[in-house]
């Protein structure tokens, strides 16, 4: 079987090594790499993550087959207590770059996940050895939190090195894809899920917010639409965010409670069959990002495929982005970034045929599929 390295921050679910994972970044990597299986091509995850164990010791790492055709491989690590993150991280980096510099044959064609944890040694190898790097740009870090100015300069020097890309929006392409390199477009995550045939069973409309708490991503507005929204209404919040966002976030929900008749909760954050089963409970999926945050104007919210495939109607934020993609006329946009207006477009939202969503997403698949292939094999 054909292969190819996938260069990420990954470790697989329940780890016995407990690395960081992040699960939105993950799924979409995890869906990748079952469209090049499908295409006949094995997939060696190359992980720089670091241990989330804060104890004293030595995490050796693993190389081991995870499935019938992929293997992970995930470097040793100290376990960070804070007075030797540095060390431990110069350890990690080091046996990172050991390995790419004396693994990667010259001329092969790798796979890097964007991320200003190591975009600087592939910039770096590039002197050493002669790679071709199809670049997973997902969004343009600087632009959703301030970096150093040596982060941002090899934020965009990696960009420039790639030979191809792979964008989720075609807006991106246009910012970044200045000498008009090949490329491809995912927005997120294509495949659909079985009906599971479930719901509340209580008679009302049950609108979700499922994703990050960072205020840029709308979690917080979110929230205040419930007080806008009548009785048979319920209104979940469930995701992931640090300490200070999750009390803000509980402190929020309480407020809204107290001034409205809809029902407002937060469901925590839910992962796997226990999410999906939970999103088709639901009725309406929310995608409020903040249209001012200078990353929305070219990235695509993968929360917004993840509700299609389960058969949800979605409410956003009207920014180009959305509107413009592939699965922008399955979606009731609102313009203005309020509670009210978020309540009144879930109010005025037209129940549509699940099956167009369905059969939509089925499309892209194989698009996606047949692209994938076609970007490998330039």
């Amino acid at each position: 079987m054909r292969r190819i390295k996938y260069m990420c921050f990954y470790d697989v679910q329940n780890s016995k090594y407990n690395r960081y994972n992040c699960l939105s970044s993950s799924n979409k990597m995890d869906y990748i790499i079952s469209v090049l299986n499908r295409n006949g091509i094995g997939v060696d995850l190359i992980s720089f993550s670091s241990t989330l164990d804060t104890k004293w010791g030595w995490d050796k790492g693993e190389n081991r087959y995870i499935d019938e055709f992929n293997r992970l491989i995930i470097f040793p690590s100290l376990k960070e207590k804070k007075i030797i993150q540095v060390l431990a991280r110069y350890l990690r980096t080091t046996c990172y770059f050991l390995w790419l510099l004396f693994t990667l044959k010259t001329d092969e064609t790798i796979l890097v996940y964007h991320s200003l944890g190591y975009v600087r040694l592939f910039y770096i190898l590039r002197f050493f050895r002669r790679i071709r790097i199809i670049g997973e740009i997902e969004e343009i870090y600087q632009d959703v939190s301030p970096k150093s100015t040596l982060e941002k300069y090899f934020e965009y020097k990696f960009i420039d090195i790639c030979e191809k890309y792979i964008f989720p929006s075609e807006l991106l392409n246009e910012k970044l894809n200045t000498k008009n390199k090949p490329h491809i477009i995912i927005h997120g995550i294509y495949s659909v899920e079985e009906n599971r045939n479930v719901s509340f069973q209580d008679g009302k409309t049950h609108v979700v917010y499922a994703g990050t708490f960072d205020h840029n991503k709308g979690g917080l507005v979110a929230v205040t639409a419930a007080e806008y929204l009548p009785a048979n209404y319920h209104v979940h919040i469930c995701g992931f965010g640090n300490e200070h966002e999750i009390a803000n976030l509980k402190s929020d929900i309480a407020k809204v409670s107290q001034r409205t008749s809809a029902t407002i909760t937060y469901d925590g954050l839910l992962k796997g069959e226990e999410f999906i089963t939970f999103l088709q409970k639901c009725d309406v999926g929310l995608s409020t990002q903040n249209p001012q945050a200078s990353f929305n104007a070219t990235s695509f919210p993968s929360k917004i495929l993840t509700y299609l495939a389960n058969g949800l109607s979605v409410v956003s934020i009207r920014i180009p982005a959305i509107e413009k993609s592939a699965v922008g006329d399955l979606i009731s946009f609102y313009d203005i970034q309020t509670g009210k207006e978020i309540a009144q477009a879930i109010l005025n939202i037209q129940k549509k045929d699940k099956s167009s969503s369905i059969d939509r997403l089925s499309e892209l698949d194989h698009k996606f599929g047949r692209d994938l292939l076609s970007i490998l094999e330039k």
